[in-house]
């Protein structure tokens, strides 16, 4: 028997040993943009230890990400992020079942050295190998606080490059019912508060900002996209803040920064919220989680809170730390993959472009 021949049936019997009810120990990778993560999870919902590397101090100088010097950073950090994952996990890598790592879609540099990594960690301790999409990950992200939470459910998936309307049929299983047209929410919000002057990272600090700002001082248009009524468009919205500000500008008028961010904010939020109530009530979801970095958003968890309250909805989202990019819902999400025996070759490469439901 060849020696690769021998290396399938030896992860072979380890899966079947592990779904007989053994433990499962992943440890998930993620690069998909800024950040370097690495973390243990235990059966899919129990974090046993879970470190990023946060590159937002760097970026920050530019002005947003530069994705060359994401990815050099991203290979500065990387084996002492896993190191430090197993060892708060108090777990080596041959104790591991199997390893999982975000491969698209993100910034193609960056996801490389997670997915390089990912696979010479495997080939090194003949671990099976999951390729995870990012967006999956962070619909997962719920399942690590929510023992109870299990599909069929809806989604919204807000983040820096992705907004998505999502419902979620099974473990791995997702059905796209609207994603964004053009700019993201999360990439809206950092390039209003560039506009404004808060600077990167936009979300938190035009958060910040709003509430101390009125949301109704300015009125900002709701961008509707015709023929796909769960279909999201930020572009326009962006357009109408820096057209307001040239005016003020132009016309000698006071721009006061907090309401800008607190009437830019509300129109995100309600185009957000109205999406996913419409589908709420169209697919008769009795569960909705948020998901992404922009999950985060104190304004739209209120306002996903007090719409999920009155449609009689359960609502779960994630803690903050859980929102931004992080490892252990990679893990999570990989988890469900490898018991359902989903899993990658040594021909695994990254897919910046990778769709929601791909493998």
């Amino acid at each position: 028997m060849k020696q690769e021949e021998k290396q399938s049936v030896l992860i072979s019997q380890q899966n079947m040993t592990d779904r007989k009810g053994g433990d499962v120990f992943i440890l998930g990778i993620e690069s998909s943009c800024d950040e370097t993560a690495a973390s243990v999870v235990k059966n899919g919902r129990e974090i046993l230890s879970n470190v990023i590397s946060s590159q937002i101090d760097i970026h920050t100088l530019y002005g947003g990400v530069v994705p060359e010097i994401a990815s050099r950073k991203h290979m500065e950090r990387i084996n002492p992020v896993i190191r430090q994952a197993l060892s708060d996990a108090g777990m080596t890598l041959s104790e591991m079942t199997a390893i999982a790592v975000t491969y698209g879609p993100g910034l193609v540099g960056a996801l490389l050295v997670g997915v390089a990594e990912a696979k010479a960690i495997a080939f090194a301790t003949q671990k099976p190998l999951v390729g995870v999409h990012h967006i999956e990950g962070h619909i997962c992200a719920n399942y690590l606080e929510n023992p109870d939470l299990k599909p069929p459910f809806g989604a919204l998936v807000v983040s820096g490059g992705h907004t998505h309307l999502v419902r979620v049929l099974d473990y791995g299983r997702y059905e796209v019912l609207g994603r964004t047209r053009d700019d993201a929410a999360g990439e809206a919000f950092d390039k209003v508060a560039r506009a404004i002057g808060l600077g990167y990272p936009g979300g938190p600090k035009i958060d910040r900002a709003a509430q101390k700002g009125d949301p109704e001082a300015i009125e900002f248009p709701r961008a509707r996209v015709s023929g796909s009524e769960y279909d999201f468009s930020f572009s326009g919205l962006k357009s109408a803040v820096l057209n307001y500000l040239n005016a003020c500008r132009m016309k000698g008028e006071e721009i006061i920064t907090e309401n800008v961010a607190a009437a830019f904010q509300k129109a995100v939020v309600d185009v957000l919220t109205d999406h996913a109530a419409r589908a709420i009530e169209e697919f008769g979801f009795e569960t909705f989680v948020l998901a992404g970095g922009v999950a985060s958003n104190t304004a739209l968890r209120a306002a996903m809170e007090q719409k999920c309250d009155e449609l009689g909805v359960r609502l779960y989202r994630p803690s903050p730390v859980l929102c931004t990019d992080n490892a252990a819902m990679i893990a999570s999400a990989g988890y469900y993959s490898y018991i359902a025996n989903e899993l990658a070759g040594s021909d695994l490469n990254a897919n910046p472009s990778l769709k929601l439901g791909e493998r």
